[in-house]
């Protein structure tokens, strides 16, 4: 399996990742989450960096999610707190970097990838994008408590309701005026990129990095103990289906247990 690749180049003042694997629509896969890691990392360490992008490579799609194929090694409940702990180490990571981010969505966001544009601090799309997370119709799983709660604070609880349990997708003018989106850009992206972050570059560093954390504290005060919740999802037998059917590219027949 390609392995795709996650790639960090520098403009100015600007940090630019984007995720490299167009052909599975940049799903990401563990080499991809861990030159993430390491890529966050190294803007973290740079102070003379005001602002990062983050943007999938092709113009059909951000991030369809974790690539499926991962998941069939999966043996137990267990095998999916360790996932879904190794995944919020790298959403934190991102989560909490000094500078103001940007997801740059063109078409699809879904699943890891919606959970990783809504760590970013800011969102613009093109009108074709789509946003979802539609697993309670593909694969059977189920989201940790702060991925929950991200899509909660960005969407509302009615729309991540819809969204987890009717398995829909919303389009990019929905995702606008819900607040999750800066703006829909019809014409040149790069423009509109150019704009933001040089705005963002304009404005106090000190307080946007303090202003991020104060948002980031207050949004992560309670904290929820899910494990039993990702234990009984990643343990059921749906969730093998799921898998199995997701890779044969066939509809699963749920069983309910």
């Amino acid at each position: 399996m390609d392995q795709g690749t996650v790639r960090y180049s520098r403009e100015g003042a600007i940090a630019h990742v984007v995720f490299d694997r167009p052909q599975a629509r940049n799903a990401m896969t563990w080499t991809m989450y861990e030159q993430l890691t390491e890529i966050c990392a190294t803007i973290k360490a740079d102070r003379s960096l005001r602002a990062a992008t983050f943007r999938g490579a092709g113009g059909k799609a951000f991030i369809a999610g974790t690539d499926i194929a991962q998941f069939r090694t999966f043996a137990s409940g267990d095998d999916g707190i360790a996932y879904e702990k190794r995944i919020e180490a790298v959403l934190n990571a991102l989560e909490t970097l000094p500078v103001p981010t940007l997801a740059v969505v063109e078409g699809w966001c879904i699943g890891g990838g919606l959970a990783i544009a809504a760590c970013c601090d800011l969102r613009i799309a093109t009108p074709d994008a789509q946003f979802g997370v539609p697993i309670a119709r593909t694969l059977g799983n189920c989201l940790s408590p702060a991925n929950y709660a991200r899509l909660v604070a960005e969407l509302g609880v009615a729309r991540t309701k819809r969204i987890l349990l009717m398995a829909e997708t919303i389009a990019a003018a929905e995702a606008h005026a819900a607040g999750f989106l800066l703006d829909v850009v019809a014409g040149p992206l790069d423009e509109r990129i150019a704009e933001i972050t040089t705005r963002l570059s304009s404005h106090a560093p000190v307080t946007m990095r303090v202003s991020k954390e104060a948002i980031r504290r207050i949004l992560h005060a309670v904290a929820v103990d899910g494990d039993d919740l990702i234990r009984q999802c990643y343990g059921s037998r749906d969730f093998k289906i799921g898998v199995e059917a997701f890779v044969a590219k066939r509809t699963p027949e749920w069983t309910g247990s």
